[in-house]
């Protein structure tokens, strides 16, 4: 398969769509947003148009009141791989969630048991203990979890200490297990980047505005009123939070939207970190993000692979 990756507002849709429409491919959606239903401004989802000029999958698969795991993506995702290639066409993965695209391809199965009890057990000794005397006992289990989590990330502390617990090894050992098995899917990978880091967040601070324009702020009332609960994961992502907070009275638009952009431009940084581990990954400067652009690097990565 290609995966199509990058930071935020790089131009991935773009490209994977060019791709897709010369290769006769179909495209995979690694967004860990664009699974959720009415969530289509803020989560920048393909338009009506894009959406039509290629296959598109994983995407409007959850309610946004589901708490979607990227072990279910991975399971529900691997299902469209398969199929596309048992078609004899070509899967291109397009998005930025870094996690759900490395499990995705290396085929993580999350055979971890669980146990619904014993978590909700964990969970009410996390609030008694607080985050950081939490965090303190999995480090007697799983250190190297530990150090990685900071003490608020309730949810991640709870379930290493849950494994821990259930299976007398630490989520790290598990981990390091999966990573040394090889890849499920073959692949080569496209990171879009940007000359400069300054170039990236004006593009950032217009894709922003232009979600403004188009109404991010009635999406996100829209789904408030429908029920959808302020603290539900889809409700935390970048921009329904911050408009969410808005709507309550908390701050204003104004400071809503530079939230945003700031949350956006941190996004995007700690997604060009995750990339940079893949050496084997092809890096392409994508600075203009629009039509004519992807048509190019399209074209331009189609000579250097000889295919026409």
């Amino acid at each position: 398969m290609i995966v199509v990756t990058g930071p935020t507002a790089a131009g991935k849709t773009a490209l994977g769509i060019e791709l897709a429409k010369a290769l006769g491919g179909e495209i995979v959606s690694a967004d860990s947003m664009q699974i959720y239903r009415r969530m289509d401004i803020g989560t920048a989802k393909p338009t009506a148009e894009e959406l039509a000029a290629a296959p598109h999958h994983m995407i409007d698969v959850a309610d946004p009141e589901e708490d979607f795991s990227c072990a279910r993506y991975v399971e529900m995702a691997s299902r469209c791989v398969d199929d596309i290639l048992a078609r004899g066409r070509l899967p291109i993965v397009v998005g930025g969630t870094g996690l759900y695209i490395d499990s995705l391809l290396r085929g993580r199965t999350f055979a971890a048991p669980q146990d619904a009890q014993l978590r909700a057990r964990l969970s009410a000794e996390y609030d008694a203990l607080g985050g950081e005397a939490f965090r303190q006992k999995l480090a007697e289990k799983d250190p190297e979890r530990a150090a990685k989590l900071p003490p608020g990330d309730k949810k991640r502390l709870v379930r290493a200490l849950e494994v821990c617990t259930l299976t007398g090894r630490s989520m790290t050992e598990l981990d390091a297990e999966e990573a040394a098995r090889p890849p499920r899917y073959a692949s080569e990978r496209i990171i879009l980047s940007s000359a400069s880091r300054e170039a990236l967040y004006a593009r950032i601070d217009r894709r922003v505005d232009l979600m403004m324009q188009l109404g991010l702020e009635r999406e996100v009332r829209s789904l408030l009123l429908s029920g959808v609960s302020r603290t539900c994961t889809a409700m935390q992502a970048i921009g329904y939070k911050e408009l969410a907070a808005a709507i309550d009275g908390e701050t204003s638009v104004e400071s809503a939207v530079d939230g945003i952009k700031r949350s956006s431009r941190r996004y995007a940084k700690r997604q060009l970190t995750w990339l940079r581990r893949d050496a084997q990954a092809l890096w392409i400067e994508a600075d203009a993000g629009d039509i004519e652009s992807a048509r190019r690097i399209s074209t331009e990565f189609l000579a250097q692979r000889g295919i026409k």
